[in-house]
């Protein structure tokens, strides 16, 4: 068995597959390499430390190797996780300022919005490109991708290459948790089925696992007792979607208020990355801005002078305090990429809660070629999307104009066409000024050229 990640460098992420990878005993079971590939070989070193750690401690007959080199990584893989976002948070910040200073008003720009069409663009480049080598030199692996905007750049591998790919996100979860704690019902016992499009999804489905009881009914009811200011910035936009659609949505309003044009009047105006432009921007000096992504976990207790050596997680040691349960024992991240390898090996039939696939008619009023969020079952002839009902006109009619952007961006970079990037660009839901798109779309490729692919 060959496990390939791609992007394996994060010390946030990282550890946490590759403990996953090894905590599985049907994976280990007659041997295993996992290779891991970052164009930074330092950025390797404690993720390797911490794998190997892992092993040692559970025993396992795993190697664990690093390198730079694409090809090496990927050549006879049976799967490969990619995960990779080059120099995230100076272009983030650059997605989220610039179309704001020419008066689109977005959420943030990460999945949605306009600057979202840039971190798409810059995604789309290398993991296009990491699939048609795969093409080449591992044919018959399944691409599990982490890396975001999840839903078009998995319609740019579905579109442009014959590798299968699966898109992988936890924002259900996000959703099946608001939902249990506002009916007070632990989440073991809540059986929920959702679709749309990654971070826009609607519960279709809210049932007891149990007594098979609807539980839409409680839910409507909680919610209209619910004081509005009560998570407020999680919930607000969610509860309005709510009463005018009538499904629950997820994961949360800076999420799937990305794709609305009136979201700003339920989530709080804040900065997604706080600087001083007096001082010059953060992208001219190459440097880190402060995040503000979710404004209620913002920690204001803070010391005064920072500790520039402080990390942002311990890892590779018994100091991975993040990666162990109390008692000790390792424990799984909850990504589902681990489920996906094992199912698709074996006998079983695995149930997964959502993944981003080609939709082949699994919403039937949606696009069959528009890659979708969908619950699945997962088993060793493949992933096969679960039979959803339509969703609300409303819901699909704006999921149907997201997917038009999402294809218009595919042909953008295939056919390195600057016309087809500002269609896409002039159909944004934020986008309010022709003149203005014009100047941030030139002002955007000249910003982001060197990671950019090549606009005509």
């Amino acid at each position: 068995m060959k496990i390939t990640y791609i992007g394996a460098g994060s010390i946030q992420f990282g550890p946490l597959i590759i403990q996953d990878i090894l905590m599985s005993d049907f994976l280990c079971r007659e041997g295993l390499e996992i290779h891991l590939m970052d164009i930074e070989r330092s950025h390797l070193t404690e993720v390797i430390k911490h794998g190997d750690y892992v092993s040692q401690k559970l025993n396992r007959q795993a190697k664990i190797f690093g390198t730079t080199n694409l090809k090496e990584a990927i050549s006879g893989a049976d799967f490969v996780i990619c995960a990779l976002e080059k120099d995230r948070n100076i272009y983030w910040s650059q997605d989220f300022h610039i179309p704001r200073k020419y008066g689109f008003k977005q959420v943030y720009g990460e999945n949605g919005g306009v600057g979202s069409f840039f971190h798409a663009l810059r995604n789309i480049k290398p993991i296009v490109e990491l699939a048609k080598l795969m093409e080449d030199l591992c044919p018959n692996a399944l691409l599990l991708n982490f890396s975001n905007p999840e839903h078009k750049i998995c319609q740019a591998v579905s579109q442009l290459t014959s590798i299968q790919s699966i898109g992988l996100c936890h924002g259900v979860f996000m959703g099946r948790d608001q939902i249990s704690e506002m009916l007070e019902i632990p989440l073991s016992e809540i059986q929920t089925k959702a679709c749309g499009m990654n971070h826009f999804t609607w519960f279709q489905e809210i049932k007891h696992v149990t007594t098979g009881e609807d539980l839409y009914p409680q839910l409507k009811a909680r919610e209209q007792e619910g004081d509005w200011l009560a998570k407020w910035h999680e919930l607000a936009l969610g509860r309005i979607l709510y009463r005018r659609f009538g499904l629950w949505p997820s994961p949360a309003s800076n999420h799937y208020g990305e794709y609305l044009n009136w979201a700003g009047e339920f989530v709080i105006p804040q900065l997604q990355f706080f600087y001083d432009p007096w001082e010059g921007h953060p992208w001219e000096k190459n440097e880190i801005p402060e995040g503000v992504y979710t404004v209620d976990r913002v920690n204001y207790e803070r010391p005064w002078k920072k500790n520039s050596n402080e990390k942002l997680l311990p890892v590779g040691s018994t100091e991975a305090i993040k990666f162990k349960n109390e008692d000790g024992s390792f424990k799984r991240s909850g990504e589902i990429a681990t489920h996906i390898m094992e199912a698709t090996l074996s006998d079983e039939n695995r149930w997964l809660e959502a993944v981003n696939i080609p939709n082949k008619g699994a919403i039937p009023n949606l696009p069959d070629d528009l890659v979708v969020e969908v619950p699945a079952y997962a088993n060793r002839n493949g992933i096969k999307a679960h039979q959803m009902k339509a969703l609300p006109e409303a819901v699909a009619a704006i999921i149907r104009l997201h997917g038009s952007i999402h294809k218009l961006l595919v042909e953008a970079y295939q056919e390195g066409s600057k016309d087809k990037l500002m269609q896409a660009i002039l159909i944004e839901p934020t986008v309010n000024s022709y003149r203005n798109a014009v100047d941030m779309c030139n002002e955007m490729l000249s910003l982001q050229k060197h990671v950019l692919p090549e606009m005509k």
